[in-house]
């Protein structure tokens, strides 16, 4: 359930909050970071900016993480940057940046000292197995939510699975996949003039 303050903003007729401000985009960033210790960053992105705070549809979302995805450097911190830009501009991206890099940073450095200290304990390492099980479920419910967004579209979900199969089974590597797939992608969904504005 999203937090009263959000309740209470005006929404606009799709049902989405009115624009975020700076520090709306910097505490949003710091939550979305301080949420997904052990990974799972995309599918903690999803619920809090489409589902809690209402920021973007979930197709806004997909349409980012894909831009995110395609440019070099880590997802999140490109998404981060996504989110920030489209709403603010410039500043924006900069705020959420922030937002995303500031408080978690100082939290892994400090708790990067102590994990040094302590690694060798079993429990420490089964704790942390833990974590990771937690992430990969996280991941694993972003992948459901974007199948039910796309389940009536064959296209996609041919595309989704020929380069699901090509990953796992045939281990082709990530960028000679994007390079094939990404253009055959765009060129399928560029937006077209309908029949009838044709005629």
């Amino acid at each position: 359930m999203p937090p009263a303050s959000e309740a209470s903003r005006p929404s606009s007729p799709d049902g989405l909050a009115q624009a975020p401000g700076l520090r709306d985009l910097f505490i949003g960033m710091q939550e979305v970071a301080l949420s997904s210790f052990g990974g799972g960053l995309s599918a903690w992105s999803q619920r809090i900016v489409v589902e809690q705070r209402r920021w973007m549809t979930n197709e806004d979302f997909l349409t980012g993480l894909t831009v995110a995805r395609l440019f070099p450097g880590p997802n999140q911190i490109n998404m981060a940057v996504y989110i920030g830009a489209s709403f603010r501009g410039l500043p924006g991206a900069l705020v959420a940046l922030a937002g995303m890099l500031l408080v978690p940073f100082s939290l892994l450095m400090a708790l990067g000292l102590v994990y040094f200290q302590i690694h060798r304990i079993p429990q420490v390492d089964r704790v942390l197995a833990g974590v990771v099980a937690a992430a990969a479920g996280m991941a694993l419910s972003m992948g459901f939510k974007i199948l039910d967004t796309y389940r009536r579209d064959p296209v996609a979900l041919v595309l989704a699975a020929g380069i699901f199969v090509a990953m796992a089974f045939f281990h082709v590597r990530l960028i000679p996949l994007v390079l094939v797939t990404a253009p055959l992608a765009m060129a399928w969904y560029w937006p077209r003039a309908s029949q009838q504005e044709l005629r």
